[in-house]
């Protein structure tokens, strides 16, 4: 009677630390990749410019004068990350689910936003601008 009553306690346990382990774990398996902008250059083709952006969609606009005028915003140093995602489980079944209240806030810190602003004429890249980068939540 012990023995099942041990072997209840240690799977509840095991199940309360299973739930807990939620925003900080969440957080480092989701994200986009981040693109690889500083292969971004004048005179490149739209196709390629879209190829090295394609996990971001952009807010198009087009001038009077024909041009193509594409804002992004990127996110920088939030790629999912399963190693992250592991070491954040870990720690919250070691600490029975306390980590949660530092690791959220590390993995909302960690990422930064910053604009991308990318003109095109006739199908090719005549300007490029990045703009200020932000803190991420």
């Amino acid at each position: 009677m012990k023995a099942c009553l041990k072997v209840m306690h240690i799977l509840g346990v095991l199940l309360l630390c299973g739930s807990l382990a939620g925003c900080s774990v969440g957080m480092a398996l989701s994200g986009k990749k981040e693109p690889q902008i500083t292969n971004l250059q004048k005179g490149m083709d739209i196709s390629q410019a879209h190829f090295i952006l394609r996990d971001y969609t952009p807010a198009v606009t087009t001038t009077p004068e024909g041009e193509r005028i594409e804002a992004y915003e990127i996110q920088i140093g939030n790629s999912p990350s399963g190693g992250r995602a592991l070491g954040h489980a870990v720690m919250d079944v070691l600490t029975f689910g306390g980590w949660e209240i530092i690791g959220t806030p590390i993995e909302a810190a960690s990422s930064k936003t910053t604009a991308l602003t990318i003109t095109y004429k006739e199908e090719k890249i005549v300007k490029i601008q990045a703009g200020k980068s932000e803190g991420g939540i």
